[in-house]
């Protein structure tokens, strides 16, 4: 299993990677979380795009967001990883290595998320922690974080 990953701005992104990266979003945020949203919200032109192929196939995606674009800090959003690739540690890896990315990127920190509220244990491993009360987002629970 041969993994690599690539940070992008919107304009380097390929039609391909692009139509790769919104039937992932669209697969698992609108399909299987059964979540009707907007998901093209105009901040993808503005944010990088990090993108992680297993064996060639999009298998993870997040997208990092300059500070003020959602929050005053820097952040990561749009956290997927493909039905197929779960349960195999990828998901920890990606966000280890869009940690990385936000930092090689951007020089700055802190990072704020929004997190779905059930998945706070899997951020905390990352040192991200519970900043505010859990709020309703497109009828998911969500709490914002900070690392």
């Amino acid at each position: 299993m041969k993994t690599t990953y690539f940070i992008k701005t919107f304009n380097e992104l390929t039609n391909i990677e692009l139509y790769q990266i919104l039937q992932l979003r669209s697969e698992v945020f609108v399909v299987e979380q059964n979540c009707v949203f907007q998901d093209i919200d105009n901040k993808d032109q503005q944010s990088y795009h990090h993108l992680c192929y297993v064996d060639g196939t999009l298998a993870g995606y997040t997208r990092l967001l300059p500070a003020g674009l959602s929050y005053k800090e820097i952040s990561i959003g749009r956290v997927v990883s493909a039905p197929a690739f779960r349960g195999i540690g990828l998901g920890k890896e990606l966000m280890q290595k869009s940690i990385e990315a936000c930092e090689k990127v951007f020089e700055e920190t802190p990072i704020r998320i929004g997190a779905q509220q059930h998945l706070s244990k899997f951020y905390n491993s990352l040192g991200f922690i519970e900043s505010g009360e859990p709020y309703d987002e497109d009828g998911i629970l969500h709490i914002e974080m900070i690392r």
